[in-house]
């Protein structure tokens, strides 16, 4: 049970108490803007206690639970659920007040040791017991030599940074001469007017639901931020254990940023549609079913081990295999995140000794090149968050990774351009007025890398040019009608002038501008890019040559990035010979499901569902859902079939209730299924001795 009161500052902190804020918290975070509204505040109800000596400024909220027996000391302990930022403000404006009572407007100094031994200390106990509020360890050290009133740390952070700008506003009143009010009465308004409301959670009451719907004043929680409360809420007796053994290394090596984009990534290949924002909700919802403080931990080592993989992916530079750290920096230099789900899954496939370090090289140049081959026909984004994420559920696990992710990609419509329809869309596709800006530069670079050069080309001091000018200029014109008349020109220019063949990278770019192709010839002869010297071999420069060197690229590139598997080429796997087999054995009248044949088969639903939608598959329609029905999106292998696959199923002898789910005494047992294998098929219906 809930219990929420409105109380001030001097209630909450005086008595034998004292408040922890959970070490897996973030730090102190409020700057200037914050410590500014507060003071405002604070300052405005000084004047208004004037007249009124019982007003009061409501604040916001503190969400307090009792503290864990296992950190229970000498001094009522609760832990800071929510409003750690604003009750630590508070306690370092006490402090400044305090200092300035002492040092500064001269006082008797029972006012200032009230504050010290009433508000922010314990003065019969000793550390830990003795602060009234102990902040975050990282906040620790700075924080207790303000209460304290030692010197401060070097370093100017968040913590000291609070507590020297309260003494600067604490100056700036005592040396205003037009004030109607005085120090006592800022203490009084701090102390006695500032109203909090105090929630107290019972120790039984789940408290990480309080922390989400008060989430609503000082520094929003990112969807990071919620995830990690929720995980070390749920973990009363082994928190500080594992937050010093794996989450503070994941925090320090990540950041609180990455950590949350890692927990959206993580979900990713079982919900492709999800957005960043829903992070918390989706992961909530599968962390729920977790029971026990064992299956916490666990999950924290499993995202802390992600972690560690996800940084390879942010710093290629740290991984040891050279191929593989080639390819990782590949990807990072495209800058996009959406291969990232099926990258980490790659990485987890290593790490867990089911892939080779080569294997992985090979799979990372395989999603390299449906990137390269989807943008150079023109569909650069077109369903790559999906793709990707769905891709980790649908590998082969029958087949080497590599070669299932590119059996993968090449299957459905993934839009993994073939040689001929990449030969076509570097022909015809406005390269230039694709994708991002920075993403055409890169592919320009990768594209000068293939001319054997000793070293890679940096993109940054490089940008793109259009050999024949993007303005046509009157030379340019009278040059292009000469060859193929006026009235043809436009149209040309049109259809070439963004193409890959007429693009080129240089330094030069200003110098060139749409100058004739005779005077640009002799900046590109003398480029270090080999890529130019080849244009300038050129007498001339038009349609005809631009389309001679855009297959000339073309055909680099094919050597370079594979594209999609020819099937005809390849040996049909065992696994789908032996599915097309039994499928081929599933008798009329009976149905069976997806998840069935997979275990009979020694693979997964997945994989095996994706199978049957991109081939040809015998009695496809006798297989269901778990529940009977047909699985969302079901269609024919053969695009020219419409026949309703119910009434199919109808027809040979499967009944269906009132719901739309197949009678479940008419559905193959795995004992059936198993039988099928060995022997052949079963009869229809209930005629069969097996028959349920």
């Amino acid at each position: 049970m809930v219990a929420a009161q409105e109380t001030s500052l001097q209630r909450i902190l005086e008595g034998s108490s004292q408040y922890l804020v959970p070490l897996y918290q973030r730090p102190y975070g409020w700057g200037d803007e914050q410590l500014q509204e507060l003071w405002n505040d604070v300052i405005q109800l000084a004047e208004d206690r004037l007249d009124e000596p019982r007003a009061t400024h409501f604040i916001g909220s503190v969400v307090l639970a009792p503290a864990p027996a296992s950190v229970a000391g000498t001094v009522t302990q609760f832990l800071v659920v929510d409003g750690q930022q604003r009750l630590t403000t508070l306690t370092l404006l006490l402090a400044a007040i305090r200092d300035f009572l002492r040092e500064v407007d001269g006082s008797p100094s029972r006012d200032s040791d009230r504050i010290h031994n009433q508000l922010l200390t314990n003065q019969y106990n000793d550390d830990p017991d003795r602060l009234k509020l102990l902040p975050t360890q990282v906040d620790r050290p700075a924080y207790t030599a303000v209460i304290d009133g030692r010197p401060l740390p070097d370093d100017d952070g968040r913590v000291v940074n609070a507590y020297r700008f309260f003494q600067g506003r604490l100056s700036a009143v005592a040396d205003a001469e037009d004030m109607s009010f005085g120090l006592s009465q800022i203490v009084d308004a701090v102390v006695s007017g500032l109203s909090v409301v105090s929630i107290s959670a019972h120790a039984s009451d789940n408290v990480h639901r309080i922390f989400q719907s008060l989430n609503n004043t000082g520094l929003m929680l990112t969807q990071g931020d919620l995830l990690r409360n929720y995980l070390f809420m749920r973990l009363p007796s082994r928190s500080e254990e594992v937050y010093r053994t794996h989450w503070l290394p994941l925090q320090e090596s990540l950041g609180n940023e990455r950590i949350e984009t890692l927990f959206w990534i993580d979900i990713l290949h079982k919900r492709p549609k999800l957005k960043q924002g829903q992070t918390f909700a989706a992961q909530q919802a599968r962390l729920e079913k977790l029971a026990t403080e064992a299956h916490i931990v666990a999950e924290v080592e499993r995202i802390a081990r992600l972690g560690r993989l996800y940084r390879l992916i942010l710093q290629p530079e740290t991984e040891s295999d050279p191929a593989v750290r080639l390819r990782l920096s590949r990807l990072a230099e495209w800058d996009s995140n959406t291969p990232a789900p099926l990258v980490l899954h790659l990485l987890v496939l290593r790490d867990q000794g089911k892939a080779t370090d080569e294997q992985l090289a090979t799979a990372l140049l395989y999603i390299e090149s449906l990137l390269v081959r989807r943008f150079l026909t023109g569909r650069t984004t077109m369903n790559l968050n999906r793709l990707f994420a769905e891709a980790v559920p649908q590998l082969d696990t029958s087949m080497p990774v590599d070669a299932a992710l590119r059996m993968h990609f090449s299957l459905g419509r993934k839009h993994y351009a073939t040689d001929k329809q990449l030969i076509e869309g570097i022909s015809s596709t406005p390269f230039y007025l694709y994708g991002r800006a920075a993403q055409r530069k890169v592919m320009m670079t990768w594209i000068e890398n293939l001319f054997a050069t000793r070293e890679s080309v940096s993109p940054a001091s490089l940008t793109i040019e259009h050999v024949m000018p993007q303005k046509l200029s009157a030379q340019w014109r009278a040059q292009l009608s000469a060859e193929f008349g006026e009235d043809n020109v436009d149209t040309l220019h049109e259809r070439y002038v963004h193409t890959l063949g007429n693009l080129t990278l240089t330094g030069y770019n200003e110098s060139l501008s749409n100058h004739e192709f005779a005077r640009k010839r002799e900046t590109l002869r003398a480029s270090s890019i080999r890529m130019n010297q080849e244009i300038a071999a050129h007498e001339s420069w038009g349609p005809g040559q631009i389309e001679k060197r855009g297959l000339s690229l073309a055909e680099r590139i094919i050597e370079f990035w594979p594209g999609p598997v020819d099937e005809s080429e390849l040996p049909e796997n065992p696994l789908w010979t032996a599915l097309s087999e039994l499928l081929t054995a599933l008798p009329e009248g009976r149905w069976t499901t997806y998840g069935d044949l997979a275990a009979q088969l020694g693979t997964a639903p997945q994989p095996l569902g994706n199978r049957m939608r991109t081939h040809p598959a015998p009695n496809a329609h006798r297989v269901l859902g778990a529940g009977g029905t047909f699985a969302d999106g079901f269609r024919w292998s053969d695009p020219d079939r419409t026949d309703d696959p119910r009434q199919l199923l109808e027809s040979e002898g499967v009944r269906f209730s009132a719901s739309g789910r197949a009678d479940s005494t008419q559905r193959l047992t795995p004992t059936e299924l198993q039988q099928l294998l060995q022997s052949g098929p079963v009869q229809a219906g209930h005629d069969h001795p097996l028959a349920t």
